[in-house]
């Protein structure tokens, strides 16, 4: 019945293929595989290779990939977290993926991110990690309808069921609204989150000792990362890392 199963399976997707073709996700021009980017598209999309910052995943002139290196913004403000990457530069197709997702209801997008996202958190992963989104408070989410950080987060932690990962969509919480962070400053971005993440009070059990993965669509100042970490390092974690879709940097 298996093998019967497979192939029926195999002739629905073949069948809803013809009907449905696979579209690009950023011109939605035709493409061999579901969730794909056609060859101009994929070329236009900034992904981050060679080396990169340890710590906030900015792309760094020269060097070997596997180097352990630094960004000026990451040797200029203390990062509490212990490794971070991120997939690609926020501009250009970049920019906007991460803003349909974010904002067009583009959730097509969150799968292709979740695969990107696993191969770019190789040097990050560790046994047993709880996989986390940035939280929203409820009224954007609710606003919004969905939280796009958790849409990635969930797939990514399915990805990562062979190494023990744990998918805790609630692990964060936002008590309190925060004000647009949008045109803000890195210091006022670092003075509006302040506290306003905290570990949920019914995952503080399984979060003690545990070493934690943090996801979200866009890394700008790293404040919100920032104010996520402490809150569970607080909370007695193990070593937290960080992951995002896009990295937004400074133009040279």
């Amino acid at each position: 019945m298996g093998r019967i199963d497979r192939r029926l399976g195999r002739a629905v997707q073949t069948a809803l293929r013809l009907v449905y073709p696979a579209r690009c996700l950023g011109c939605g021009g035709i493409v061999e595989s579901d969730f794909g980017l056609c060859g101009p598209c994929w070329a236009e999309t900034p992904f981050i290779g060679g080396l990169a910052c340890d710590l906030c995943g900015a792309p760094l002139p020269g060097g070997d990939p596997d180097e352990i290196a630094h960004c000026d913004d990451c040797l200029r403000t203390p990062r509490p977290w212990h490794r971070g990457r991120a997939v690609m530069l926020y501009e250009d197709l970049g920019r906007r993926l991460v803003l349909g997702l974010k904002h067009g209801d583009r959730l097509d997008i969150a799968a292709p991110a979740a695969f990107w996202m696993v191969d770019t958190a190789a040097p990050l992963l560790q046994d047993g990690m709880i996989v986390a989104p940035i939280p929203l408070h409820w009224r954007r989410r609710v606003s919004r309808g969905y939280n796009q950080s958790a849409e990635i987060s969930r797939r990514l932690a399915r990805r990562l069921q062979d190494r023990g990962a744990l998918d805790l969509p609630d692990l964060l919480c936002r008590p309190r609204a925060t004000p647009s962070l949008d045109g803000k400053s890195a210091a006022d971005r670092f003075a509006a989150l302040g506290d306003r993440l905290v570990v949920t009070p019914a995952r503080r059990a399984a979060l003690v000792g545990r070493p934690v993965l943090l996801i979200d669509d866009v890394m700008t100042s790293g404040a919100t990362f920032s104010a996520a970490t402490r809150a569970c390092l607080d909370a007695g974690s193990g070593p937290v890392s960080v992951l995002a879709l896009a990295r937004a940097v400074k133009a040279p």
